[in-house]
């Protein structure tokens, strides 16, 4: 397989959506210039029936790599899985059967072929780590966790959390790292992707790699989609896009996105080539309303993760049902001497007064084409649409 060097393309993969690398950007950058094939992979644990977006993210990374000629293995934690990583978890998990977590994978290569190719002249292979793991007897085990520090696996943020509110931390959470590093050395890969929620785990397999084989591994941790309170999109959290979801779910799921989620949406969620992205960045800056930005990036990653007839359905969707719900056909025009909310819903007479007009803004009583606005100093513009409640509405000239 030609692996392609191109300069530009490596200098995105290593900036785009990306956190942190180890052991430096300069390392990895060189071994990319080299024309040497990579060995890298992603692990995904089965405790859902369906990826997300959250996986979406990493994912597409490994595409990227796929696509200049490396060899990546999407790795199914079929034994992990049944353990469940402590990650960002308060309280432990609970425990899943091998074949729930069979059940639960059932989906996931389809749903991935949306974004890696799993044919052609370099195939995605798919490994599950129970084929390694299970085989494992008491003196193997005992033998892995020597080359670990019980002060080193403490420093996990989670764990010190819940020492702190006396909460428990079991054994099999405890040695899920060093589980986690063995795969890595079974597989010998050159390197690992994932979210910066997971570069513990990854820099286990480090660890574990340097000890056993003499080798540095890679690791890319990336930039994880968090929403305005600053955690992170999943299924813990109930805001999950899913890839089972239908293209009217995934469209409409992310025109409720934050406007400040824009931005990072379009840079970790889409392929949207990045001069688009910046000059989107610049006109949200300017002023310029986020809705249209919005609606683009509901299309891209409905199209990146499910299709793109699937986003033209999703947005026709939103438009014909959603956009439009509730609106009369014929709405009134106002042409105000301010544009600033507050002033516009009044001499609508939306509003007898401007302080029923910050009330209706803090209860979440207004909206400006469609999305809730929470600042009294929001400025509209023409062209804009003004809703109170349900059934008022009024148009800016």
């Amino acid at each position: 397989m030609k692996i392609n060097t191109d300069a530009k393309l490596i200098e995105e993969l290593l900036t785009r959506g990306v956190e942190n690398i180890y052991p430096t950007r300069e390392f990895l950058d060189s071994k990319l210039k080299s024309g040497e094939q990579l060995a890298l992979y992603t692990g995904y644990d089965p405790t859902g029936p369906t990826l997300h977006i959250g996986h979406g993210i990493t994912l597409l990374k490994l595409s990227d790599f796929q696509k200049l000629g490396h060899k990546i293995i999407m790795l199914i934690g079929d034994f992990t899985g049944m353990i469940g990583d402590p990650t960002d978890k308060a309280s432990t998990r609970q425990k899943l059967t091998r074949e729930q977590v069979l059940e639960n994978a059932k989906e996931y290569k389809k749903q991935a072929s949306a974004i890696l190719d799993f044919k052609g002249d370099n195939p995605v292979e798919i490994k599950y780590n129970s084929e390694w793991l299970a085989k494992l007897n008491f003196a193997d085990v005992l033998e892995l966790t020597s080359h670990f520090t019980v002060p080193r696996l403490l420093e996990r943020d989670m764990f010190q959390e819940r020492l702190k509110s006396g909460g428990t931390i079991h054994l099999h959470e405890f040695l899920y790292p060093v589980m986690q590093a063995y795969d890595c050395v079974v597989m010998d890969v050159d390197g690992e992707v994932g979210g910066n929620d997971q570069t513990f785990n990854m820099l286990a397999g480090r660890t574990l790699m340097k000890d056993l084989k003499n080798k540095e591994k890679f690791v890319i941790a990336g930039k994880l989609l968090t929403d305005d309170s600053g955690k992170k999109m999943g299924k813990t959290e109930g805001n999950m896009i899913a890839f089972s979801d239908t293209p009217e779910d995934m469209f409409g799921k992310v025109m409720r996105w934050n406007d400040e989620m824009i931005v990072s949406g379009f840079e970790i969620c889409t392929r949207l080539p990045m001069e688009e992205v910046k000059e989107i960045e610049e006109k949200l800056k300017a002023g310029e309303n986020p809705r249209d930005a919005k609606l683009k990036l509901a299309f891209e990653v409905t199209k990146t993760f499910l299709s793109e007839e699937a986003a033209n359905q999703g947005q026709a969707h939103f438009e014909k049902v959603i956009q439009s719900k509730d609106r009369p056909d014929e709405i009134p025009e106002i042409r105000p001497t301010s544009y600033n909310i507050v002033d516009v819903l009044v001499e609508s007479k939306l509003c007898k007064s401007k302080s029923e007009a910050r009330q209706m803004i803090e209860q979440g009583g207004v909206k400006v084409n469609d999305e809730s606005i929470e600042l009294f100093d929001f400025e509209t513009k023409a062209g804009d649409v003004v809703q109170k409640g349900k059934r008022f509405f009024v148009k800016i000239v």
